[in-house]
């Protein structure tokens, strides 16, 4: 005989933690179950750890309204809790005085965003603060920040067992049956059981569609495609030339090859974006030669040789090479008729910033059905 759970919150990455927690703290009986033996391990272990201001996305899209709103959660709760994190700001730098033009148009978007913060640097302003910078002009934005990503996503499971909720690690969905009144789940583990639930949430980030497409019940046609954009992440050795994250002006499908830092004050430089069809995290060192290209154009400076494979991340975009970027995709039952049932598709970037109001977004949603 099956057991009852309220809530099954499939992934615990960071998004699966935030929205598990937020529900468990409306009262909700909620599970995580993680395939893996610990949490965090796909995209929230394999990015630029960044808290993003929300500066390009979509005015009024979901990635736009929720990253504002998650960034100053993400530095409140990071306070609170004691989260190791630090707003360093970030530089936009324009390379070529035709990019001038297109910072004038990032800040305006950013405005729309409800972003007011980013001021404009000239040339000499922006190497007064980064004098191995070369650029035309940049835009600073003082309310992007650097955090310990897995220092919060423990946070969060704390929250969630506080309040109750519990996560399963090496436990897999294997199906779902979804009824009218409940969804009857087949999870997959040491111990393999049966358990009916009221909520289902999809989390599962890089894997959502596949576990989508296991719901019997759920009109297929309501599975969006999705398509792997790899980014990989070099290693700089030596001392980093930069206090400051610098960006280049964004290209297709990402935001161009940039200089992070850590909060040891190591540097990397990614990601780039690279078109794959399989989950494959190998850096291939060849690519290096790009990576010096596109970096001199902001950091002459850079010596041959000091660039090293770091590591590699992959996006679950919902658009392909070439095509138009999309937004966050939250379905619910008011897009596939499955009461209960909440899917998140294509949570890339912002998704680390934006995961707190994306948790409080799907829960109040869910629990007063009216998402």
């Amino acid at each position: 005989m099956a057991e009852s759970v309220e809530c099954i919150v499939v992934g615990g990455g960071v998004v699966g933690l935030a929205v598990a927690r937020e529900m468990a703290q409306k009262g909700v009986e909620t599970i995580v179950i993680e395939s893996q033996s610990q949490i965090g391990t796909g995209i929230s272990s394999r990015n630029s750890e960044v808290i993003h201001a929300g500066i390009y996305y979509q005015p009024n899209s979901l990635k736009a309204r929720l990253c504002v709103q998650g960034n100053k959660m993400l530095y409140a709760y990071c306070e609170e809790r004691n989260i190791a994190y630090k707003r360093c700001g970030k530089l936009i730098v324009a390379t070529s005085e035709l990019q001038l033009q297109k910072l004038t148009e990032i800040q305006q978007n950013a405005r729309a965003n409800n972003v007011s913060d980013l001021e404009f640097y000239s040339r000499q302003k922006a190497l007064a603060l980064e004098p191995e910078l070369a650029c035309y002009g940049a835009l600073f934005s003082p309310s992007t920040g650097i955090i310990d990503s897995h220092g919060f996503m423990l946070n969060l499971q704390g929250d969630l067992e506080s309040a109750g909720g519990a996560v399963a690690l090496g436990a897999e969905l294997g199906s779902a049956k979804c009824t009218d009144n409940s969804i009857l789940l087949d999870i997959v583990g040491d111990q393999s059981i049966q358990i009916n639930a009221k909520y289902l949430i999809n989390c599962a980030g890089l894997h959502a569609q596949k576990i989508a497409r296991c719901f019997e019940g759920l009109p297929q046609r309501s599975v969006p495609a999705i398509h792997y954009a790899k980014g990989n992440y070099y290693a700089l050795s030596g001392k980093a030339p930069f206090s400051h994250l610098i960006y280049p002006v964004p290209e297709s499908a990402g935001l161009g090859v940039h200089s992070t830092l850590d909060l040891g004050n190591s540097v990397r430089f990614g990601p780039d974006v690279e078109w794959v069809n399989e989950l494959d995290y190998k850096v291939d060192p060849a690519r290096a030669d790009g990576f010096y290209q596109q970096i001199r154009k902001y950091w002459p400076n850079l010596k041959d040789g000091s660039l090293a494979p770091s590591y590699a991340g992959i996006r679950p975009k919902l658009h392909g090479k070439g095509e138009e970027a999309r937004d966050f995709m939250i379905q619910t039952e008011s897009q596939h008729g499955i009461a209960g049932l909440v899917n998140l598709y294509g949570i890339e970037s912002p998704g680390l910033t934006a995961s707190m109001a994306i948790a409080a977004l799907v829960v109040d949603g869910v629990l007063a059905k009216n998402l």
